[in-house]
């Protein structure tokens, strides 16, 4: 039976020292606030929202939440985003995506200032990831990855290891964050040829794929630590990941659930990142 990376007790000991920052910063008179930007209602963006706002509250950062109709345009999208930029009360914007069709996201992302880009939304916090300049932050559910191997005593350093998806959001920064530990990387996706056997062969295993069931039994070995970031709908309307975890959890080292895994962690770095922001606002006061 493998050991079950379960995300609660890592959110929980980031919760407890994010606490603590955010009662330090409240001492000099800052006061940790995040803004979130909403298109539509999303079923997940809605969930997402409220997992945030609930770890904000917990840890002491105030929420300011826009929540505008599927049908907004260019004008009213950017007009929000000026105001939290010009806006010195608020340390970080979290924006969901992707944007409806009608919106040109890249312009949206481009038009936030760096400094409040707490989940890696623009091409310049993207450069600091895969360049480790440490300019801006990583996304947090790239990050969340390493926070939890992290809270395991899992050290990627001389280790194998192997990414299923290449998304900017997940697959290539999570790619860019284990080599940053030393890890030896090799990322797959649609066109990789005999995936299974690539993957057999890593001490890691992150899968970011979006497709439920993706990874099966030809995928893993006894030693493997497995990270499923997926989530996805099963057939029977639970949450599920890209991993079979029925089928591959007697044959691993270790392995996250879905739900209950990674996402628990996710929030938890969006709120450091926010902390952060604002310690470094606390630094140039």
């Amino acid at each position: 039976m493998a050991e079950i990376l379960k995300g609660a007790p890592v959110a929980a000991a980031l919760t407890e020292r994010l606490t603590a920052r955010a009662e330090a910063l409240k001492a000099r008179g800052i006061f940790p606030s995040l803004a979130i930007v909403r298109l539509g209602e999303n079923e997940s963006d809605v969930a997402y929202e409220r997992g945030s706002i609930k770890r904000c509250e917990k840890i002491g950062i105030s929420v300011r939440r826009c929540a505008l109709p599927s049908t907004a345009g260019r004008s009213e999208l950017l007009s929000v985003i000026d105001k939290i930029n010009r806006d010195e009360n608020v340390h970080g914007c979290l924006m969901f995506r992707p944007l409806p069709k009608h919106i040109d996201e890249r312009e949206i992302c481009e038009a936030l200032q760096l400094d409040k880009d707490v989940d890696c939304m623009t091409e310049r916090s993207l450069c600091g990831v895969f360049t480790g300049s440490g300019r801006g932050y990583s996304p947090c559910t790239a990050e969340a990855v390493i926070a939890l191997l992290d809270h395991y005593g899992i050290n990627p350093a001389g280790k194998r290891a192997a990414v299923i998806g290449r998304s900017l959001v997940i697959g290539k920064p999570v790619s860019m964050l284990l080599q940053s530990r030393n890890a030896t990387v090799a990322m797959c996706h649609t066109k990789t040829a005999d995936m299974p056997a690539i993957c057999r062969e890593a001490d890691i295993l992150v899968v970011a794929a979006g497709h439920r069931g993706t990874v099966d039994a030809r995928f893993v070995n006894p030693n493997q630590v497995v990270i499923d970031v997926g989530v996805n709908m099963g057939p029977d309307g639970r949450l599920c990941g890209d991993v079979n975890f029925d089928e591959v959890e007697p044959l691993v080292k270790a392995i996250t659930p879905v739900p209950a895994g990674v996402g628990a962690v996710t929030t938890a770095v969006l709120c450091s990142h926010v902390i952060s922001a604002a310690e470094k606002l606390a630094e140039r006061s």
